[in-house]
């Protein structure tokens, strides 16, 4: 049970942490385009990259942290509903192009980022 509540509580820091920094992200960023979406899912497939690494091949975090830090924080951080919620709004206020820029776009530069984090921290490490 007190493994759940450390999953809640790397749950909740994700979802504070995700709606500051997109807030943020928005504000500097005027129009349509979901920038902050993009970038906390860009940073998230960082920090899971590292995570992984340091976790699952390295061992250097105890696994107790596996499910506070992918599935609570991480899993919270990041977010596919909402791009999904905002690729459609893109495409029905007739923005099609910007729809189809923001998938590949958060495709590609997610699983880049992750493959680039596992990377960087393997040499590091």
């Amino acid at each position: 049970m007190k493994y759940l509540l450390f999953i809640a509580l790397g749950g909740a820091s994700g979802a504070v942490s995700r709606y500051l920094l997109s807030t943020w992200a928005h504000s500097l960023w005027e129009g349509t385009y979901p920038v902050g979406t993009l970038l906390v899912n860009a940073l998230g497939s960082f920090g899971i990259g590292i995570v992984y690494v340091l976790l699952v091949e390295k061992e250097l975090i105890h696994q107790d942290w596996r499910g506070v830090l992918m599935v609570g924080f991480l899993g919270a951080f990041t977010t596919f509903s909402t791009f999904s919620l905002e690729t459609i709004g893109l495409l029905e206020s007739g923005q099609v192009a910007h729809a189809l820029g923001y998938m590949l776009l958060s495709a590609l530069l997610c699983v880049a980022l992750a493959g680039t984090a596992m990377q960087l921290t393997r040499a590091l490490v």
